[in-house]
């Protein structure tokens, strides 16, 4: 019986770290990086999506962000055009990481990631 948790441990393990791994094939930004973005006209070809609760999305967005909580998006990731770029932001960057996870399953290829979130936003 020793044994088996040790294999279910290790694969909760296992799980976790490729979590929390980046996806191949997705953008890693800084907040600078996305103050500049916004700081350009005409966003034509973007899409920003912030995948926080409605509740943390309330208490403090970026004006550019739509909400798309990350535990809908499987559901709604119909109403994103997979033919534009898709910024993603969360708190850490966490979230939004699983997020690009999800949608690169779903066929989106242009994927940006805000690493670090708004955690690191000034």
């Amino acid at each position: 019986m020793n044994w088996f948790l040790w294999i279910l441990l290790s694969l909760l393990l296992l799980y976790f770290i490729r979590q929390s791994l980046p996806v191949k094939g997705v953008k890693n930004i800084s907040t600078a990086e996305l103050k500049s973005m916004l700081a350009e006209t005409g966003h034509h070809n973007r899409q920003f999506v912030d995948v926080r609760t409605p509740m943390e999305f309330q208490l403090s967005n970026l004006n550019a962000f739509q909400n798309l909580p990350i535990q809908d998006l499987r559901k709604q990731y119909t109403e994103l055009d997979k033919e534009k770029e898709v910024v993603l932001i969360c708190c850490s960057g966490s979230r939004s990481m699983q997020a690009a996870r999800i949608l690169k399953n779903k066929g989106f290829t242009k994927l940006t990631n805000v690493a670090g979130g708004l955690n690191h936003w000034n």
